[in-house]
């Protein structure tokens, strides 16, 4: 049975051949868009923590730092057993400040891209940090018309850009920093942000807080680090939920692709079933037939989706990141869906008369 199995994919090569092509086209797309989905929670990792904090004070009915903050008098608040406590300020479209004594400003500004604009999340500590991330060329900036970039954005060190109303000149740029779905990160002086984000007024949602915090102040709360990434990808959780449905979609797709093409095998094969039914093959090596004809075409399509995915995850405008765990989960479904592909070609097969075996043309 294996060797007819085999001879059978050998004969009809090309069909076979296209469907491991489409089937690995849906594999790869299910990799790119599970890398999207998780790509959202790396960027709002990597943001988190080049602010160096270990916690944030915000006030209790915010549910983060961020995108759910609450604005508060800015008065310094230092729970006693931290090391530090940073004003942190955040806009009406998300902002926050971090430094040791000084504020640091967290919002979404626009920024002209040709006839368009697009859209950058800004902040601003003071000079020396804490709270910019170290950067891959330049120096911080000092005065408030400077800026460090993300070097998403393409620009040099020394070009003018214009944020909101402000030119802002590049002095420093920050290596793939990003949030909110592929939006560049911009680092200000505190002042500077400020002056971007909320013409110069000084209000704060939450303090940065380094070390572990004793009794907290009236009203007040503590959201760990693990809180503000998940308050950051608030705004993205409809979108991580769509591609999740989309994935699982793309898996059915594949499996439908794969037990079509069982299934047509089956029927073109209709006369040498009989004829093994006929000579007392077991049904079960009927079916170990298919399955392998069904698992091999899952493999390579997996395997050809892995090396495609590697290959368009690039062309993509926001972070595609795809886990390792699912490069190795993926052979396993593959071969789960080549198996459960078979049966489609099992009952037609445990159907067909052995007398078939004995008739005409």
């Amino acid at each position: 049975m294996l060797t007819a199995a085999m001879r059978d994919l050998q004969w009809r090569k090309r069909r076979f051949a296209i469907a491991i092509v489409g089937t690995g086209l849906v594999f790869a797309m299910t990799l790119v868009l599970t890398g999207l989905a998780n790509g959202f929670r790396v960027e709002a990792t990597r943001t988190v923590d080049s602010l160096q904090v270990d916690a944030f004070l915000v006030k209790s009915g915010a549910t983060g730092p961020f995108l759910g903050s609450a604005a508060f008098p800015a008065t310094a608040l230092k729970p006693p057993g931290v090391s530090s406590a940073a004003p942190l300020v955040y806009g009406n479209t998300a902002s926050l400040t971090y430094g040791s004594a000084a504020p640091l400003v967290y919002g979404s500004a626009t920024m002209p891209d040709g006839d368009s604009a697009r859209s950058v999340n800004v902040f601003g500590a003071p000079e020396g940090g804490p709270g910019i991330p170290v950067l891959t060329d330049g120096r911080t900036p000092s005065a408030t018309n400077e800026v460090a970039v993300s070097d998403r954005m393409g620009e040099r060190i020394g070009d003018t850009v214009e944020i909101g109303s402000l030119p802002l000149k590049i002095v420093g740029v920050v290596d793939d920093s990003t949030a909110l779905g592929g939006q560049s990160n911009i680092f200000l002086t505190t002042a500077g942000a400020q002056k971007l984000l909320f013409s110069g007024q000084s209000l704060i949602t939450s303090m940065g807080l380094r070390g572990t915090p004793g009794d907290l102040p009236d009203g007040f709360r503590i959201v760990d680090r693990a809180g503000a990434i998940d308050d950051l990808l608030r705004a993205l959780s409809g979108a991580r939920q769509a591609m999740t449905l989309m994935a699982g979609l793309l898996w059915v797709v594949a499996a439908l692709i794969v037990g079509s093409m069982i299934y047509m095998s089956a029927l073109e094969r209709t006369r040498d079933f009989a004829v093994f039914k006929a000579v007392g093959v077991p049904t079960r090596s009927i079916l170990a037939g298919l399955a392998t004809q069904a698992v091999i075409v899952a493999v390579l399509a997996a395997l050809l989706g892995g090396i495609l995915s590697v290959l368009l995850g690039p062309l993509f405008p926001m972070r595609v990141d795809i886990p390792r765990i699912a490069f190795l989960l993926l052979p396993v479904v593959a071969i789960t869906i080549g198996v459960l592909a078979s049966l489609a070609g099992l009952r037609r097969a445990v159907t067909v008369d052995p007398a078939l075996a004995f008739g005409g043309p």
